[in-house]
C-alpha cells in the first residue's frame, strides 16, 4: 500500500513527495521490521521506540513516523514523518491498514472499573438471542460471529488484555467485519483511552458502570482516572450511564452527546427487585420508555442487576423485544469468573465461588452479595491476595473489608510478578483485624488445598482475585494455574480417602 493511500484513508497529513512510496507492514516492534516496513515510534511506559530508528532502518524500514526527527521529510536511508503523537497514529493508521474496519461495524463500549466483562458478556448473549452476528472483545475471551475465536488474538482466543493494542485490535475489527459481524461488544480501560488505543473508533454507544479506586499506580490519582475514562465518551455517539455511581452523576452532568440513564430504582431503564431469592438470583421488573416487564435473572448480587440491567438497557434500545430479553437473562450462566458457581462431582457439602474481584468496591460487593445470598448461619471462607506491581494502597483496604464481611481469611498470593511477596503480605496484613479468625499461605495451590480440606458442611469458600485467569505469575514467569482444575482435582483425592475429609 502507497503512503498516499494508507494516510488518505486515516485522513492525516504527509509530505506529499513521500506519497508513493509502497509500504508492506506497519510494525512498532523494531525486532519485527522487515523491508519495506513503516516503522512507528512509540513512547512506551518502558522504553522508547524513538531510540531504535536506527535498527528499523537497518532492518529495511523504508518509512519512520515518530513524534521528531532531524529531518521532517527524507533523510539518510528513510523517510521521516512526524506526527505529534503516535500512539493516536497508531490507532488511526492499522484502522486504515485493515481497510477502515471500524466503519462497517456498530461498536458498542463498555467502560468502567466493575462490570465490563459482565455487561459485554450479557450484550453478546442478547443480541445473539435475536438473531445479530456479534463479536466480542474483552477480558475473558476475543470472539467473532458463531463463538469462533479470532485468528488475530494472540492467545487463541482469550485476551492479552482487557482492550488489545491497536496492531491486534484493529486486525480483529477487520476480520469481523469480513465474518459479517453487525454488533462488536468492546471492554475499553482506562489505560486504553489514555494511550489513544481506541481513537479511530466512533461508538455507537458508550456505556458507564462505576469508577472506584483501581490503576492509581499508571493514573496516579482518581481524577486522571475519571478523565481517562471520560475521554469513551467524546468518541461516541450516544451513552448510557449508571444513575446510582456519584461518578455516573457528574458525567451526567458533563457530557455533550445524548444520554440514556439506568439504575436500580431510576433512571430511563430502571429494575425494581421484586423478590430475592438467595443464591437462586432475583425476580426482578424492568422499565423501559416504551414498556415494562418482570423477569428472572438467576445470579447473586445486587451488582449482577445492575449489570443485567444495563445490557437489557441496550438491547432494548435497538428495537430488541421484551420478550427475547426476559428469555436470555432468565438462562443466563453470567460471565466466566464473575461469581462462578463450581459444581463438583461427586456433590460437596459446601460451595465454592470463583470470582475476579481484585478491587476494594469490587471485594465489598461480592462479599455484600454473598452474605445477603444465606438462608443460615453458612460460614464465608475468603482465599484472596493481591497484585505484584499494581496499587499497593488498595491492598490495606482489601484487608480491612475481608476482616469485616468475611468470617475467615486465607492470605495466599495472586500474580505476584516481580515483586517481593513478603513486602505484599506486609501491605495486606496492615489492614487485617488481628482479633479475627485468618491464615496466610503464600501458595496459592497449598492455600486452596487448605480451604477445601478444611470447609464445613455450609461453607461458602469464596476464591477471589483471579476469576477467568488461568495462569499464575510470579518471579519466575507465567505458568499454568486453573483453578477450577485445582478445586476438583483436591476434592476428587479427598472423596477417595487420600484426604481425611473435616
Amino acid at each position: 500500500m502507497k503512503v498516499s493511500e494508507l494516510f488518505g484513508r486515516a485522513e492525516m497529513e504527509y509530505p506529499p513527495e513521500l506519497g508513493d512510496i509502497e509500504i508492506t507492514e506497519i510494525v512498532t516492534d523494531s525486532r519485527q521490521v522487515k523491508d519495506g516496513c513503516l516503522f512507528l515510534c512509540i513512547r512506551g511506559l518502558h522504553t522508547d521506540g524513538h531510540e531504535y530508528v536506527e535498527d528499523a532502518i537497518k532492518a529495511g524500514a523504508k518509512v519512520i513516523v515518530a513524534e521528531q526527527v532531524r529531518d521532517a521529510c527524507v533523510g539518510g536511508a528513510a523517510a521521516r514523518i512526524v506526527r505529534k503523537n503516535t500512539r493516536k497514529s497508531a490507532a488511526l493508521l492499522y484502522n486504515a491498514w485493515y481497510g477502515n474496519p471500524t466503519e462497517k461495524l456498530t461498536i458498542i463500549g463498555v467502560t468502567g472499573t466493575n462490570g465490563k466483562t459482565s455487561v459485554c458478556s450479557m450484550l453478546f448473549e442478547l443480541f445473539r438471542a435475536a438473531g445479530y452476528r456479534c463479536g466480542i472483545i474483552g477480558t475473558v475471551c476475543c470472539r467473532s460471529a458463531d463463538g469462533r475465536s479470532l485468528s488475530h488474538s494472540k492467545n487463541g482466543g482469550l485476551a492479552n488484555m482487557t482492550t488489545p493494542d491497536p496492531e491486534e485490535l484493529y486486525a480483529m475489527l477487520a476480520e469481523m467485519a469480513a465474518d459479517g459481524v453487525q454488533f462488536v461488544f468492546m471492554e475499553v480501560t482506562s489505560h486504553a483511552l489514555a494511550l489513544h488505543k481506541v481513537d479511530a473508533i466512533r461508538f455507537d454507544t458508550a456505556i458507564f458502570t462505576n469508577l472506584t479506586r483501581d490503576h492509581l499506580d499508571f493514573h496516579g490519582e482518581m481524577e486522571e482516572y475519571y478523565q481517562a475514562k471520560k475521554r469513551l465518551f467524546s468518541l461516541c455517539r450516544q451513552a448510557l450511564i449508571h444513575l446510582a455511581d456519584e461518578t455516573g452523576k457528574r458525567l451526567l452532568r458533563e457530557l455533550d452527546c445524548p444520554v440514556l440513564t439506568y439504575s436500580v430504582g431510576e433512571g430511563d431503564y430502571c429494575a425494581l427487585i421484586r423478590k430475592r431469592k438467595g443464591m437462586e438470583g432475583f425476580r426482578l421488573l424492568i422499565t423501559s420508555p416504551e414498556e415494562s416487564f418482570e423477569t428472572d435473572l438467576p445470579l447473586v448480587g445486587e451488582f449482577s442487576v445492575q449489570n443485567a440491567l444495563a445490557a437489557s438497557a441496550v438491547a432494548l434500545a435497538y428495537g430488541i423485544p421484551s420478550k427475547t430479553v426476559c428469555r436470555v437473562l432468565s438462562g443466563t450462566q453470567g460471565a466466566v469468573g464473575r461469581m462462578e458457581r463450581l459444581t463438583l462431582s461427586p456433590p460437596a457439602p459446601f460451595s465454592v465461588l470463583i470470582d475476579y474481584a481484585h478491587t476494594p468496591d469490587a471485594l465489598e460487593k461480592l462479599l455484600r452479595s454473598v452474605r445477603d445470598c444465606r438462608v443460615g448461619e453458612e460460614r464465608i471462607v475468603l482465599l484472596f491476595g493481591c497484585g505484584g506491581e499494581r496499587d499497593r494502597g488498595k491492598r490495606k483496604e482489601m484487608a480491612i473489608i475481608a476482616s469485616r464481611l468475611a468470617d475467615r481469611v486465607i492470605l495466599t498470593s495472586d500474580n505476584s510478578r516481580g515483586e517481593d511477596p513478603d513486602q505484599i503480605f506486609a501491605d495486606i496484613l496492615k489492614g487485617m483485624d488481628k482479633e479475627k479468625e485468618y491464615t496466610v499461605i503464600r501458595d496459592r495451590r497449598e492455600a486452596i488445598a487448605y480451604g477445601v480440606e478444611n470447609a464445613r458442611k455450609g461453607d461458602i469458600l469464596i476464591l477471589a482475585g483471579k476469576g477467568h485467569e488461568t495462569y499464575e505469575i510470579n518471579g519466575e514467569g507465567r505458568r499454568a494455574f486453573d483453578e477450577r482444575e485445582i478445586v476438583r482435582e483436591i476434592w476428587k483425592r479427598q472423596c477417595r480417602g487420600q484426604i481425611d475429609p473435616t
